[in-house]
Order: structure tokens, then C-alpha cells, then sequence
């Protein structure tokens, strides 16, 4: 199946020169899997590029943006725009998923963690596509709209702290305490457990996080927790 993509192409800004550059970025491996004679490979080669032209153009724009900022801010930084969550939900803002060439079980399974990570591999690839159709200039101009606008608003919330170190600089503030972790419940063998753990202020339970190690589960509670009493607000 040929997905006709102006539309994409109006929503990224670009018009392609080679449509294939395009069309192949937005190919999941499981389409090929269920598609073997499609005339084009999956992403994973173009997200490998994008991923690289990403972390150039996002790294050399902080250096030069926050002349004074440490190595390791600058990293942060640069993590809270680069990393799945953040590069899905970009990727949802443009409107890319309608377009994704994807298995039929992939395409039923919307809400997953799985769909987040296809979704961000796949801007990456499309990064890499617009490099090699448009250029450097091309590039640097979709990241800096799409992407790195972001950056003041995370900075601004310390949005590029991990949950747990926002949730505990958020408590230390406005409860005058410091947040500790208990876990409830452990569940599963021991190749597939599941931690179940709380985050307490004091004596008062905040709210429970799952995962399967327990600071998988710790950062999940955390990040409810901040919802939860709506500090980052």
C-alpha cells in the first residue's frame, strides 16, 4: 500500500525531492516482516542517521545558547528534548502516526510503550530523511521549530531533573520534607518481577508506582505524585 504523503509534507514543512526518503522513514520493521516484497527497507538505517543529526544540531545549539551552563546541565538539557517520551509527543504534535507503515498487530496496539518508542524512533528516521533530501540548513531549521523550542519551557519547570529529583526538590519547598520509598509488593518469578512501591511525605502515602525494577517503580510514583499534588502546575 502507497500512503500519499502532502500532507506529511505540509506538516513537516518540506517538500521532498526523493519521496522515498520520506516514505522509508516511516516504515516499522514488522511492516516488512508482513510485507517482504515492499519496494522499501524499514526505518531503523535513517533513524540511526537522525538520531546523530539530532544530538549535533540540539548539542551545538545549548553550547551556544547557555555559554555559562556546566557539562552536565547541558546533558540534562539535552536529554529532556532527546529522549522517547519528549520525541513522541513531538512526533504526535505533527501528526505522524496516521502515516506510519506498520504490522496489523502493530497497528492495533495504540496505547503501549512499544507505540511511544515506534513513534520516537521514527521522527528520528524522519530527521535523517529530511538531511539527506534537504540538507544541513533544512534540518537544522525542522529541529529548531519542532524541538528545541521546547527547551525554555523545560528549563523553566526543571523539567530536565529525572521525577525523582523534581518530586523531592518540589516536597523540600512546599511540605518542608523529603519524600521516602516503600515497596508494597513484589510479584512474578525472579526473571520478570514487578515491584509495586509507594512515596511517602511522612506518614502520608502519596500514591503507588509499579515497574519492573524498583527505580523503574520509584520514577513512576514520582511522576504521579507531582501530578497528583499538581506542582508543576
Amino acid at each position: 500500500m502507497i500512503k500519499d504523503l502532502s500532507a506529511l509534507e505540509k506538516k513537516l514543512g518540506a517538500v521532498f525531492n526523493n519521496k522515498d526518503f520520506l516514505r522509508q522513514s516511516l516504515v516499522h520493521r514488522s511492516y516488512i516482516n508482513e510485507n517482504p516484497k515492499f519496494s522499501l527497507g524499514h526505518n531503523e538505517r535513517l533513524e540511526f542517521l537522525g538520531d546523530a543529526v539530532l544530538e549535533l544540531v540540539v548539542t551545538e545549539y545549548l553550547f551556544v545558547k547557555y555559554p555559562n551552563s556546566p557539562e552536565g546541565d547541558m546533558t540534562n538539557f539535552r536529554a529532556s528534548l532527546v529522549n522517547a517520551n519528549k520525541l513522541s509527543e513531538i512526533a504526535g504534535e505533527i501528526g505522524l502516526e496516521p502515516f506510519l507503515y506498520l504490522s496489523k498487530g502493530e497497528s492495533k496496539d495504540k496505547h503501549s510503550k512499544a507505540r511511544q518508542y515506534i513513534l520516537a524512533n521514527a521522527l528520528e528516521a524522519v530527521i535523517g530523511a529530511i538531511y539527506l533530501d534537504q540538507g544541513k540548513d533544512a534540518v537544522e531549521r525542522f529541529i529548531k521549530e519542532r524541538i528545541l523550542t521546547k527547551i525554555d519551557y523545560i528549563i523553566q519547570h526543571k523539567l530536565y531533573l529525572d521525577p525523582k529529583s523534581r518530586f523531592q526538590e518540589m516536597a523540600q519547598e512546599k511540605a518542608g520534607v523529603t519524600p521516602n520509598y516503600k515497596v508494597h509488593k513484589e510479584e512474578g518469578p525472579d526473571h520478570a518481577k514487578i515491584f509495586s512501591i509507594g512515596v511517602y511525605l511522612g506518614n502520608e502515602l502519596v500514591v503507588e508506582g509499579k515497574g519492573s525494577s524498583k527505580q523503574e517503580a520509584q520514577i513512576e510514583a514520582a511522576e504521579k505524585a507531582l501530578k497528583v499534588k499538581r506542582w508543576e502546575e
